[in-house]
């Protein structure tokens, strides 16, 4: 069997066991086939590390510093090298697999069978909804006749980013809320035939809060979970990987996080009463922050009359006071939200890692 099975080289996703989990998100991420391979000195295999492993890591938070060993899957499912593509992708196709190690009789690494170009081809029909209102004040004078979304970085506007990213995963049924500036944006990205994709408008005459611009979307237009975020965000975020969670997770809505780090700068005293229990210095606090990306259901939509002004996080509170599941999908692809000029200027050094 040829050892370069995948699009992309397989050699460059190999691991140690002993490696910190944070230099293993960076190998998976630029590796771009959604898996890293553990291997010994020998190159035989220890087992593979997913996009799901690492989530369930974080979300139990695993320090980033934890070995692969602690997190990877052990007892992978293989191919052998003796074996032809047909026999490779019935097996992968019965145990739904989109990518399976290929070892020799030793244990040892050839290479790498994936479905990704398969899975690129193929269509994805749930909506997407592109937040492109925002006033950019924090980045004028930029925004002063410049709406944020059509910002460039590097040669293209960061909403043309975001855009062809989603249409590079199959996406092909888009909305755009516009507000400030708005006839700017339509005329840059008009019907999207020259992506090959529909985008239609809706207008907010005045702010209503991301969550509010959800009234302004047709409803009978929106049969399958939308896929929603805002238009200032660069990411590498795996989109049809967090649609298939949120189908699994039997939920209202998702909302993806980003796991922050803050190191208090002092030390910290834990008190009963007058007495001292215990002290620590300088501790780092863990937790999720809002990373922008959501994916809502039809009912959550109908839900929203139009002229509501309320954001997403309030909405999504709402819900769950009714009674409604809300799931998490923790990101730890690129992120970056231009929401500053350092983050705009940061942007353009980083525009390649898209």
């Amino acid at each position: 069997m040829d050892a370069h099975r995948s699009l992309k080289k397989w050699q460059n996703i190999l691991v140690g066991p002993d490696t910190p989990l944070e230099k293993a998100i960076e190998v998976l991420d630029k590796g771009g086939l959604r898996i890293a391979l553990v291997v010994d000195e020998q190159k035989r295999l220890l087992g593979t590390l997913t996009d799901g492993d690492i989530r369930r890591a974080l979300l139990k938070h695993r320090p980033l510093d934890s070995e692969v060993r602690r997190v990877m899957c052990q007892t992978p499912h293989t191919a052998d090298s003796s074996w032809s593509r047909e026999r490779i992708l019935s097996v992968m196709e019965d145990l739904e697999l989109l990518q399976i190690p290929v070892i020799d009789s030793d244990s040892k690494i050839v290479g790498l069978e994936t479905l990704h170009g398969l899975i690129e081809r193929r269509k994805v029909d749930n909506p997407v909804f592109l937040m492109a209102g925002g006033f950019g004040t924090r980045l004028r004078p930029l925004t002063n006749e410049c709406p944020k979304p059509l910002l460039k970085v590097g040669d293209k506007p960061i909403l043309q980013l975001i855009l062809e990213s989603l249409v590079g995963e199959g996406f092909h049924r888009f909305f755009i809320s516009t507000h400030y500036l708005p006839e700017m944006i339509q005329e840059y990205f008009g019907d999207g035939s020259k992506w090959g994709v529909s985008i239609q408008y809706v207008h907010e005459d005045k702010p209503l809060g991301t969550g509010g611009a959800l009234g302004l979307l047709p409803k009978n237009e929106i049969d399958q979970p939308l896929l929603m975020m805002n238009g200032d965000l660069l990411t590498t975020v795996n989109y049809r990987e967090l649609l298939d969670f949120h189908n699994r997770h039997d939920s209202i809505a998702t909302m993806c996080v980003r796991q922050y780090e803050h190191q208090i700068p002092y030390g910290v005293v834990q008190t009963d009463g007058s007495y001292i229990q215990s002290m620590e210095e300088k501790p780092v606090q863990k937790c999720f922050i809002n990373a922008g990306i959501y994916v809502v259901s039809p009912e959550l939509v109908s839900n929203v009359e139009e002229g509501t002004c309320i954001d997403m996080p309030t909405l999504l509170e709402t819900s769950m006071e009714a009674g409604k599941k809300v799931a998490m999908f923790p990101v730890h692809e690129y992120w970056l939200d231009i929401g500053r000029m350092d983050d705009f200027k940061r942007a353009q050094l980083e525009v390649d890692r898209l």
